[in-house]
């Protein structure tokens, strides 16, 4: 119930299903005799959409998620890792084509950096979680062991975690699988990684962060088109808003 609860609110304070929402208000009191509130209303509907797809402000909110743990810095002498854990994302199964082409961006970013670090780690294994809130729709764990085997990864060691359908259900299935104490490695997207940390600390686990898949440049420059709306920006703005309501809802989910 808590988790339909919280899909159903974050859904519905995205950009383009608020903007909607009050576009219809917006009519229904334009035709209801109330004019100039209707129209005041839908000016603001339209103000807020064009700024919610604006570089500026969508980088402004998305850069503190993101900057929060810096990138894995390996020096060669880092002490011994148990475990790489790759948090679950997208994917489309039905799009065809090989697992690997099926994973979508972040996914695939998750997976990648996993399996580099699994490279720097070799006695590590490897564990991709991710199970799937659709019925009849293959988890994403096993799309990401599919595409780790078409890669020409050995299957020793790696550990499918199929059954988790967020965040904090990972934690806890993670927890269950390793030994108190273990050192573990934790990947996922750079955004995603302060909400996701906060989760595994929920569950008495103690993870290195090593995220991935960065959206905000730092160095980019303040040209006209950076302040043009784009559904890039738009994108980034949903990504960072849906991140915060996350951390805002963690918690009641311990």
């Amino acid at each position: 119930m808590f988790s339909n609860l919280k899909e159903l609110i974050a859904f519905y304070v995205m950009p383009l299903p608020l903007f909607f929402c009050l576009l219809v208000l917006a009519a229904l009191l334009f035709l209801s005799g109330r004019r100039r509130v209707g129209c005041g209303l839908g000016t603001l509907a339209t103000v807020m959409l064009l700024l919610a797809a604006c570089s500026p402000l969508a980088d402004r909110l998305l850069e503190p998620l993101e900057s929060r743990y810096p990138p894995l810095q390996l020096s060669g002498d880092e002490p011994w890792v148990e475990t790489i854990v790759v948090l679950g994302g997208g994917w489309q199964p039905g799009r065809g084509g090989s697992s690997l082409s099926r994973l979508n961006e972040s996914s695939l970013y998750r997976l990648t950096e996993g399996l580099k670090l699994r490279q720097d780690f070799p006695q590590a294994r490897l564990v991709v979680s991710g199970g799937s809130r659709l019925e009849g729709m293959p988890p994403v764990a096993s799309a990401y062991a599919q595409a780790a085997s078409e890669l020409g990864v050995a299957t020793e060691g790696l550990v499918v975690v199929d059954w988790p359908t967020d965040t904090a259900s990972e934690a806890r299935a993670v927890r269950d699988l390793l030994d108190q104490g273990s050192r573990l490695l934790l990947v996922t997207s750079a955004s995603h990684m302060p909400r996701a940390m906060a989760h595994f600390r929920a569950v008495g686990l103690d993870p290195v962060a090593a995220p991935t898949h960065r959206l905000v440049n730092p160095g980019v420059s303040w040209n006209l088109a950076y302040w043009l709306p784009t559904s890039q920006a738009l994108s980034k703005t949903e990504r960072a808003l849906h991140e915060y309501m996350g951390l805002v809802a963690l918690t009641w989910e311990h």
